[in-house]
């Protein structure tokens, strides 16, 4: 849609992306605060509803041939704040629902079902615009923000904290980045966040442009490779929720990080398509580990009180994801996007290695 009202905007791409990722960085912050303080439960509950309401409008204002790119602009501004007041309670409330000894287990679930959209969702959604155009996946997508929205609010859990009401929520966004910054592993955990997000998901921009250059593929062969890291993702995290109590955590995601930028260095030079094929599987799987385990110690390691702030800053990181991309992307226009590809997954393994080896607390953690 956003190409049809545009002219076939590459730029047009890219401004809407930032509609829902900066946001995430703006906004996070705040809905930590409110994870903190409100029903977190309530908090999902309404952002999904409204997120419901928004795609509405935007399936409205397209089956009206009303559209105009401001439109999907403004709309989808309020879709990623909508998604930065949920995320942080999502996340947050597993920790309320489950012991901290099956966190693991069940944050690599839910990053399970997540991943198994990444495999299906693009594909259906395209298949679906030939029959009922895009105004009607839109709608097919509001129905499912309605359901998601009910099955959470069926949920019935005891919250192992206290509903703040003797603060303000200013005061509470100062007390969350304090207290998260002062914890060496919580600090150790957002460094780790930070460099894959800087290096790591440079490929989620380039692999289009990648494909184009190095295999020459269309759009249907492009649709197979971004499906082929989502069941690598999916294995990955499928593997970690069926896994035990496992041991050295932090030097399973060291050595996950390392090899997600190894494997995606050496991907970055292939020039086949079945050679591609296992270094995709491979990325896919080693990132999905590292952000599930990831996720799972930054809650492990947090007060509960404090889990809905703390979760915030681990979204403000992935908000910033479309804007790392942007120096690489210049640097595939200069000197191709294979290249830019290597330095990336090179720069992702060098700082894993230089992180590990000055952070002593990180590698012995459990």
């Amino acid at each position: 849609m956003v190409l049809r009202v545009t002219d076939d905007s590459p730029l047009a791409l890219t401004l809407v992306t930032l509609t829902f990722a900066l946001p995430m960085t703006i906004v996070s912050p705040l809905a930590g605060a409110l994870a903190d303080r409100f029903s977190r439960k309530k908090l999902v509950v309404f952002s999904q509803a409204a997120n419901a309401l928004l795609t509405i409008v935007m399936g409205s204002l397209d089956i009206l041939g009303l559209v105009s790119f401001w439109h999907i602009m403004v709309i989808g501004i309020f879709n990623g704040s909508l998604m930065a007041v949920n995320m942080p309670s999502r996340q947050a409330i597993i920790s309320d629902i489950v012991p901290d000894d099956k966190l693991m287990n069940a944050i690599s679930l839910n990053n399970s079902s997540m991943n198994l959209t990444r495999v299906a969702g693009p594909a259906l959604a395209g298949f679906l615009i030939l029959f009922v155009d895009t105004a009607g996946v839109f709608f097919i997508v509001s129905g499912i923000y309605v359901f998601a929205a009910i099955t959470v609010g069926v949920v019935k859990y005891d919250p192992t904290r206290k509903n703040r009401e003797d603060s303000t929520v200013g005061g509470d966004i100062k007390d969350g980045i304090k207290y998260a910054f002062s914890e060496p592993v919580l600090k150790g955990l957002f460094i780790m966040t930070f460099i894959p997000v800087l290096f790591g998901f440079s490929y989620y921009a380039l692999i289009p442009a990648w494909a184009r250059e190095a295999l020459n593929i269309e759009s249907d062969g492009l649709g197979i490779l971004l499906m082929l890291m989502g069941i690598g993702a999916t294995v990955g995290t499928i593997a970690l929720a069926a896994a035990g109590n496992l041991k050295r955590r932090g030097i399973l995601m060291l050595a996950s990080c390392f090899a997600w930028g190894v494997a995606l260095a050496i991907f970055s030079q292939t020039s086949s398509f079945t050679l591609a094929v296992p270094f995709l599987i491979f990325i896919g799987l080693t990132s999905s580990v590292y952000m599930s385990m990831n996720m799972t110690m930054v809650q492990l390691h947090s007060n509960p009180d404090m889990r809905g702030r703390v979760m915030s800053i681990s979204m403000m990181t992935f908000g910033m994801m479309p804007l790392s991309a942007v120096p690489f992307g210049t640097i595939a226009q200069r000197i191709g996007t294979a290249d830019a590809l290597l330095i990336s997954g090179a720069m992702l393994a060098a700082f894993t290695i230089l992180f590990a080896s000055f952070n002593k607390t990180f590698r012995n953690m459990n």
